[in-house]
C-alpha cells in the first residue's frame, strides 16, 4: 500500500453522522476505508485522529492564468470590464506569462483543497504545464472568440488539445471544447464547435446567460434566449458545461435539464460584477445538475470554493427570503460529488469509496474562527478557511501538506507572478 490516513473523521455526504476511519492509497485509487485490506502496511502513514477528510472540491469553472489580473477592473460591470480592462490586458499575455500564472493558480487551488478544476483560456499548452508541475487534476478547453477572422486558428488549436490531452500530466488532464459564449460566437463558429465535440466525443465548455443585456441582445439577433440558440445550433446534444446561468426563465431551466446540461454557479463573481444571483432552486427543482466554479481571478479576487459556498447559501438565503435555501449538504454536493460529474470525470469521483480516485482533502477544524463547532455542518461549510486544508491528495500523491507543496518553491512562483503582472498591467 503506497498511503495510508490513519484515523480521520470521514465526513458524508449524504447526511449520515462523520465516522473515524483511515483511507488506505494503492496507486491512484482509493484502496480500502477502514481496516486494512489484508496484512499489508503503507509505505507512509499519516496520523489523523480529529482531523476531517472529504473528497477534493471541484472548480467546475474557471481561467486559471488571470491571477496575473487578480482584482483587475474592479467596481465596473461585466462588459466594461471585458472590453475595457481585461481584453486589452490578455492581448500582451506570453506563454510564459500564461504558464506562471496558471501554476499560482493551481498552487492556491491546492492550499484550499481544490483537486480539479474546468478551465477556458488561451494559451492552454502552457496551462497543461502548469496543471502537470502542479499535481493537480484539470478540464481544459481552448477558448474560442469568433468575432475575429482568427477563430479557425482557435479551433484547430482546440482540436489539437483534445487529442492530445489524454496523453498529458499523466491522465490528469481531460479536454472540452469552448466557444465562448453566444454573443462572441456566431452561429457557424457554433456549429463548428459542435462538430469538433462530436468527432472528439468531448463536451462543450461555455458562458450562459450572464446578464439581462446578454439575453436582451441574443433576443434581437436571434428572437430567442441564449439556451434556445444553444438548442438551435445542436449545443445541446452533444453535452454541455454552462457557466453562471444567471438570467434563465422556466423554459430553459427545463430545456437545460431535459439535455442533462451541467451548470457552475458562480456566485461571488456573478455578485462582483453585478450580474445578479443565479435562480438555484429553480435549476434544482428542474432537475439542473449544479456545481460550483470560481471564475477567474480578474473578478473573484481568490479562487476558494469555500468562498463560494458560502457565498451561494447566503444569497440564495436572502433572495428567497427563506432560510432553509440551499442547505449544507448540498453545498457540499455541489463541490465534490456533482461538480465531477460535470466535469465528467471518473463516476466514483467525488467519492471516499474503494476504486474511487484518490483526490481527497484533510481540514483542521480546530482553528479559533470555527470553534465552537455547535452545528458541525454549518462549521464546514461557512466557518472553513483555505487555510484550514492541512493535506491535499490528487491522484493518490501528496501535493500539498500543511502549506508546503513537494518539489515546488511556491515563494519563487510568488514573485515571478508578481513581476508578470506588473509588466502587463505597466506598474514595472
Amino acid at each position: 500500500m503506497d498511503l495510508c490516513i490513519q484515523g480521520a473523521e470521514i465526513w458524508p455526504l449524504d447526511g449520515g453522522a462523520p465516522r473515524e476511519a483511515s483511507v488506505w492509497v494503492r496507486g491512484d485509487r482509493i484502496a480500502a476505508v477502514g481496516a486494512a485490506p489484508g496484512p499489508v502496511r503503507a509505505e507512509r502513514t499519516i496520523s489523523a485522529p480529529g482531523l476531517i477528510c472529504l473528497p477534493g472540491l471541484v472548480n467546475c469553472h474557471n481561467h486559471v492564468a488571470m491571477t496575473l489580473l487578480r482584482g483587475y477592473g474592479a467596481d465596473l460591470d461585466l462588459q466594461h470590464w471585458l472590453e475595457e480592462r481585461i481584453w486589452p490586458a490578455e492581448a500582451r499575455l506570453t506563454d510564459r506569462d500564461v504558464e506562471i500564472g496558471a501554476l499560482l493558480g493551481c498552487l492556491e487551488m491546492l492550499r484550499g483543497g481544490t483537486t480539479a478544476f474546468a478551465d477556458m483560456y488561451d494559451h492552454m499548452d502552457a496551462v497543461a504545464a502548469a496543471v502537470d508541475h502542479s499535481g493537480i487534476r484539470a478540464s481544459l478547453a481552448r477558448g474560442v472568440i469568433g468575432l475575429s477572422p482568427g477563430w479557425q486558428r482557435s479551433m484547430a488549436e482546440a482540436e489539437d488539445l483534445c487529442r492530445k490531452a489524454p496523453r498529458l500530466a499523466a491522465g490528469r488532464i481531460t479536454a472540452m471544447v469552448a466557444p465562448h459564449a453566444e454573443y462572441t460566437c456566431p452561429p457557424e463558429v457554433w456549429r463548428e464547435a459542435v462538430g469538433l465535440a462530436r468527432r472528439q466525443g468531448v463536451r462543450l465548455h461555455t458562458h450562459l446567460s450572464e446578464t439581462t443585456a446578454e439575453n436582451a441582445a441574443c433576443r434581437a439577433r436571434h428572437g430567442c434566449s441564449p439556451a434556445a440558440f444553444l438548442e438551435s445550433v445542436g449545443a445541446l446534444d452533444v453535452g454541455v458545461l454552462c457557466a453562471h446561468a444567471v438570467h434563465v426563465d422556466v423554459a430553459d431551466a427545463a430545456r437545460l435539464a431535459r439535455t442533462g446540461v451541467a451548470v457552475a454557479h458562480n456566485p461571488v463573481s456573478n455578485a462582483k460584477l453585478g450580474s445578479g444571483i443565479a435562480p438555484i432552486d429553480l435549476l434544482l427543482d428542474s432537475g439542473v445538475r449544479l456545481g460550483l466554479g470560481t471564475d477567474g481571478a480578474a473578478s473573484t479576487d481568490t479562487l476558494s470554493l469555500w468562498k463560494e459556498m458560502s457565498t451561494a447559501g447566503y444569497l440564495q438565503k436572502a433572495v428567497s427570503q427563506d432560510a432553509a435555501a440551499l442547505p449544507c449538504g448540498r453545498l457540499l454536493t455541489m463541490a465534490t460529488r456533482d461538480g465531477s460529474a460535470a466535469l465528467g470525470l471518473d463516476p466514483l469521483a467525488g467519492s471516499l469509496v474503494p476504486g474511487a480516485p484518490a483526490d481527497f482533502i484533510l481540514i483542521d477544524p480546530h482553528g479559533l474562527h470555527r470553534s465552537p463547532a455547535t452545528d458541525p455542518d454549518a462549521a464546514l461549510v461557512y466557518g472553513t478557511r483555505d487555510t484550514d486544508v492541512v493535506l491535499t491528495v490528487v491522484a493518490g500523491r501528496v501535493v500539498m501538506e500543511r502549506g508546503a507543496f513537494p518539489g515546488i518553491d511556491h515563494e519563487r512562483v510568488r514573485a515571478e507572478a508578481v513581476a508578470a503582472s506588473r509588466r502587463l498591467l505597466g506598474g514595472g
